[in-house]
C-alpha cells in the first residue's frame, strides 16, 4: 500500500500579524488530511504581533502532525526559507507568503499532481484587494496589467503544462536536497536565482491552473514604487551572481529609461530628438491602449483614468532600480567576498 506523503507547509513573515491570522483560518480550513501537514511559521524578527499570532497557533488545540515557530535572525526572506528547510521533514515541500488567501482543496490539488509524478507543481496566483474601493481597483489593475506584471503563466495562462517558474508552489523535498539551499545574499531575487539551479538540474515546473492562491495586492502607491525600485535594484545586483536566470522581459523598464536618458541627453546637444520622439511615442501608444482596455472593463470609473500614470511611475521605479542595482555590483561584490 503507498504511503500518504507528509507535506510541509512553510511560512516566512515580517510583521504580518493580520494579513497571518486570515492565513491561519485557511490553513485550518484544508480539506487533505491535517495528520499529514506539519507547519513550519518563520518569524523574521517582527515588531509587531506576527510572532505571538505564531505561537497561539502552534499552542492551540489543533490536529496538524506538528506546528513549529522558528526565528530568522537575519531578517531576509532567503534565510528564512533556509531555517524552515533544516527542520522540514516532509516529503513535499510547500511555501506561500504571508500575505496569501488560500482555497480549501489547494493544498490537495498539489499533492494530487505529485503523486501524479511531478516533482515540481504549482497554479495561478491571483493578486487581489483587501478594501472595495475606487483607488484600490486603479492599483490592482495595473499590478494584474500585462503591461504592470509581467507575462509570467502563474499570473494569467489557462494552458496546462511546463512553465519557467511558479509562485506558491509545491515541491519534492528531493528537489532541495539536490540543489541545495537558498543563496542568502540574494534579498528579492532569491526564487529567479532557485529556480534557474532547478531547471539547470533538470526539474520541470509543472503548471495546472485549476490550482489557485490569492496574492493581497499592496493597496499603497508610494509603497507600490518603492516595491517596483528595490525588485529592480535586486535584479540589477544578481546580474554578477546568476545573470541566467532572467529573461529579457526583466530588463524592459532598463531599457525604456536607458533610452530617455540617452535621447535626451541627444536632443539636448546635438538637437537630434527623432529618437526620443519615437521611443516616447511607441511607449505612450502601449500604456494608453493597455489602459484604454482597463478604462473600458471598468465602466469607465473615474479614477482609472490616472492608470497611464501609475504604469509609467512603475516602469520607471523598476528601470531606476535596475540600473541603480548594475551600478552597485562592485560594492555589492566587496561586501560579499
Amino acid at each position: 500500500m503507498k504511503r500518504e506523503k507528509l507535506v510541509t507547509f512553510i511560512v516566512v513573515a515580517y510583521n504580518a500579524g493580520d494579513k497571518l491570522k486570515s492565513l491561519i483560518k485557511d490553513i485550518k480550513s484544508q480539506s487533505y488530511a491535517h495528520n499529514l501537514i506539519e507547519i513550519i511559521l518563520v518569524d523574521s524578527s517582527s515588531s509587531d504581533n506576527t510572532k505571538k499570532v505564531m505561537l497561539e497557533f502552534s499552542r492551540s488545540n489543533h490536529d496538524f502532525k506538528r506546528i513549529i515557530v522558528l526565528d530568522n535572525l537575519k531578517k531576509v526572506l532567503p534565510s528564512g526559507w533556509n531555517v524552515a528547510l533544516k527542520e522540514a521533514e516532509g516529503d513535499i515541500i510547500l511555501r506561500v507568503d504571508a500575505h496569501s488567501s488560500l482555497p480549501h482543496d489547494f493544498i490537495e490539488k498539489n499533492v494530487k499532481h505529485i503523486n501524479k509524478g511531478e516533482k515540481i507543481v504549482g497554479g495561478h496566483r491571483i493578486s487581489i484587494i483587501d478594501e472595495d474601493n475606487s483607488w484600490q481597483k486603479v492599483l490592482l489593475a495595473a499590478e494584474k496589467s500585462l503591461f504592470g506584471s509581467g507575462i509570467a503563466a502563474y499570473r494569467r495562462s489557462e494552458k496546462e503544462g511546463y512553465v519557467s517558474t511558479l509562485a506558491h508552489a509545491a515541491y519534492s523535498k528531493e528537489v532541495f536536497d539536490a540543489v541545495g539551499p537558498y543563496n542568502e545574499r540574494l534579498f528579492r531575487t532569491e526564487d529567479n536565482e532557485m529556480h534557474y539551479r532547478m531547471r539547470e538540474k533538470g526539474y520541470k515546473f509543472y503548471f495546472n491552473p485549476e490550482i489557485i492562491s490569492y496574492h493581497h495586492a499592496r493597496n499603497d502607491f508610494k509603497k507600490m514604487c518603492r516595491q517596483k525600485y528595490l525588485n529592480g535594484y535586486w535584479i540589477g545586483l544578481t546580474m554578477s551572481v546568476c545573470p541566467k536566470c532572467f529573461s529579457i522581459y526583466h530588463f524592459a523598464p532598463l531599457a525604456f529609461v536607458c533610452g530617455l536618458i540617452v535621447f535626451s541627453i541627444l536632443a539636448l546637444f546635438t538637437g537630434v530628438d527623432l529618437p526620443l520622439i519615437l521611443l516616447t511615442g511607441s511607449y505612450l501608444f502601449v500604456n494608453l491602449l493597455i489602459s484604454l482596455v482597463e478604462i473600458v472593463k471598468s465602466k469607465f470609473m473615474l479614477q482609472m483614468f490616472a492608470l497611464p500614470f501609475i504604469l509609467l511611475a512603475l516602469h520607471i521605479n523598476y528601470g531606476i532600480g535596475t540600473l541603480v542595482g548594475l551600478i552597485k555590483i562592485p560594492a555589492f561584490l566587496k561586501n560579499n567576498i
